[in-house]
């Protein structure tokens, strides 16, 4: 994923690299695996290859912890940041590299580095007034990103050293921020952030609720392979139907195109094909670890869209377009004959994940959630492609456009 890796600079992007690699290659070490956890620890000889730029991404990032958080010691981030969260979206990786021992071979102690990660959560982040640990240190705020940085580290980390409190508090703070952010109003679409002094953004964000379906289904998959799977069944049952309560609401709000605004039930606010994927992929996921197949039509609607042929794009943001920011760019224009992506392997057009009212390019998040996809839908197909009617994409072109995408994104 050679675009892919370029581009990747923040917490949260390193984070999100790290867990596609662990879907589609470290299959192994994946919670979406059929491995059951905790995961061997010793590295099988076929998974050291594909493990090795997860081991180097939690190398650095240990390795240059001290430095990052000015040398503190005890609670701290993995690394420093404006989020509170951001950063625990390595945790996971930085546990399977101290749950194999590299640690013994390079003498970074990975363990304590998560332990103080976690404990940096649990004690030295603000909370709201029901318990939700806030997403940001300057102020106690919610943000629906959340999902996916925190709560599935929580899980792994309580399925590793047995601490089934961490497991239950996993589960606890989705359900705190379904309580916070879903919008009754809005047919259960999440807002994207609230409370706090200042930030607030009450829409309804594509990409947070794709970041919370996703997050909800890494929880259920980590309770799902560990021993506390019938311990917490019930709990796992509001997991997936919270998940299936975002994507009713999600693809109720899209057009004939398949392709969500970047605010979904905001017109006004551009195409954004990178939540777009994320949501295909959590309709594709959930049907690997529940069977349901509720809205696979739907995510194969949207994938078909995403794949299509086509040297111009019918859904890039016109000029005329607005946004929820003042600021606005051009459209992307594909030029590999694909309307989705760019003669470099780029999905487009995208929210810029560093300015989500604003439409970007050459967006790290966005490649991968172009790769999960193609992952968790690859497992669909695998088993029959339940649930999708004569929808199916079956045509060679597929071929040549993962050519592209696995020559130029695909090379993490």
């Amino acid at each position: 994923m050679r675009t892919c890796a370029d581009s990747h600079h923040s917490s949260w992007e390193l984070g999100t690299r790290q867990q596609t690699l662990l879907e589609t290659d470290a299959t192994v070490y994946s919670v979406f695996s059929d491995q059951s956890l905790p995961p061997p620890s010793t590295v099988p000889d076929n998974m050291t290859d594909a493990l090795l730029p997860v081991f180097t991404m939690a190398r650095q990032i240990v390795s240059n912890r001290n430095s990052s958080n000015h040398n503190i010691t005890g609670a701290q981030p993995l690394m420093s940041d404006g989020s509170a969260a951001d950063p625990a979206s390595n945790g996971v990786a930085v546990l399977i590299a101290g749950w194999t021992g590299q640690g013994d071979t390079d003498g970074l102690n990975y363990t304590g580095a998560a332990k103080d990660q976690l404990d940096f959560l649990l004690n030295n982040v603000s909370r709201s007034s029901d318990g939700a640990i806030s997403h940001r240190v300057s102020q106690t705020q919610l943000w629906s990103d959340f999902v996916y940085m925190v709560p599935p580290f929580l899980a792994y980390y309580g399925v590793l050293t047995e601490n089934e409190t961490l497991v239950s508090e996993a589960y606890n703070q989705i359900k705190l921020y379904r309580d916070n952010l879903r919008d009754t109003n809005a047919n259960n679409l999440w807002q994207h952030v609230v409370l706090g002094s200042s930030g607030t953004d009450s829409g309804h964000w594509s990409t947070g609720n794709g970041w919370a379906a996703a997050g909800m289904l890494r929880v259920y998959a980590t309770i799902q392979k560990s021993q506390y799977e019938s311990t917490f069944s019930s709990e796992m049952d509001d997991l997936a139907a919270w998940a299936v309560e975002i994507q009713k609401a999600m693809y109720e709000t899209v057009d004939n195109t398949y392709i969500f605004r970047n605010y979904a039930d905001n017109e006004s606010t551009f195409y954004d094909s990178a939540s777009t994927a994320l949501m295909a992929y959590t309709v594709y996921r959930l049907y690997t670890v529940t069977g349901d197949t509720s809205y696979i039509r739907q995510a194969e609607r949207s994938r078909n869209a995403l794949y299509a042929s086509g040297a111009t794009s019918t859904y890039s943001l016109s000029l005329s377009s607005t946004s929820t920011s003042t600021s606005t760019s051009p459209a992307s224009t594909s030029t590999s004959g694909y309307e989705h992506f760019t003669s470099d392997g780029w999905l487009t057009p995208v929210v810029n994940p560093h300015s989500y009212g604003v439409e970007g390019s050459d967006s790290a998040e966005a490649q991968a959630f172009v790769l999960l996809m193609q992952s968790a839908y690859e497992e669909w197909v695998a088993d029959g492609s339940q649930g999708s009617g004569a929808l199916q994409l079956r045509t060679s072109a597929w071929g040549v456009l993962l050519s592209i995408v696995a020559g130029a994104v695909v090379l993490l």
